[in-house]
């Protein structure tokens, strides 16, 4: 079962009433800002954050999460043992990067990516690496086999170990479910997401290789 699954999802219902700021629309990224940004952040989803007083998106260096539509499976099957439950992977992680920020402002460091277009940051709410700690919990994992920060990597080690978060379900490949997934509303139904795995070209999480050692027959 996905751990903390049920104080996760006590969050997502429970967010609206987070320090964070709602995202506000129709706002256009600035191209040019300096090495440091500090302030009041919204939480657009497991992996970006908007400055609202300067009206910017920054993404947490070196790691990548659901987008919010995108759903896990519970590899144990529900009640009546012919499905398996949707984990709401994108949700999880917008609302625990929200309840991590709190109230608190946030500082990014900046730092260069070949995209001159995407601002991405080392940021921090307080003493907590924002990115450490969504790979802490198991609701982002790393782009990179050599990050930055070597912490990183044991951090990320130990939530595979634990399977924590994304790694106790069956999920796909994040980059590879934003080339195929053609709904990305926040409607998206797990069914879809459940087409796009029978078609996978990759298997990030351990449940897939769990599926794999399972003995063919379970009646001897």
């Amino acid at each position: 079962m996905i751990r903390p699954l049920a104080l996760a999802l006590a969050l997502i219902f429970g967010s609206r009433n987070g320090g964070a700021a709602d995202l506000p629309t129709g706002l256009a990224q600035v191209q040019t800002v300096a090495n440091t940004i500090t302030g009041r952040v919204a939480v657009v989803d497991g992996r970006t954050l908007w400055f609202a007083n300067r009206r910017i998106l920054v993404r947490l260096n070196q790691i990548d999460s659901c987008d919010l539509p995108q759903w896990g499976f519970d590899p144990e099957p529900n009640h009546n043992g012919r499905f398996l439950s949707p984990v709401p992977c994108g949700a999880l992680a917008k609302a625990w990067l929200k309840r991590s920020i709190g109230s608190s402002a946030v500082t990014c460091r900046i730092v260069p990516v070949p995209d001159p277009n995407d601002l991405s940051g080392i940021c921090h709410a307080g003493d907590m690496d924002l990115a450490d700690e969504m790979l802490r919990v198991g609701l982002a994992r790393l782009t990179t086999a050599f990050p930055s920060n070597p912490r990183y990597f044991a951090t990320q080690r130990r939530a595979i170990g634990a399977r924590y978060g994304m790694w106790a379900t069956y999920l796909l490949d994040m980059t590879e479910w934003r080339q195929k997934a053609v709904d990305r509303t926040l409607g998206r139904k797990p069914f879809a997401d459940i087409n796009l795995l029978s078609e996978r070209q990759s298997e990030i999480t351990p449940p897939f290789a769990d599926a794999r050692r399972r003995p063919s027959r379970r009646d001897r």
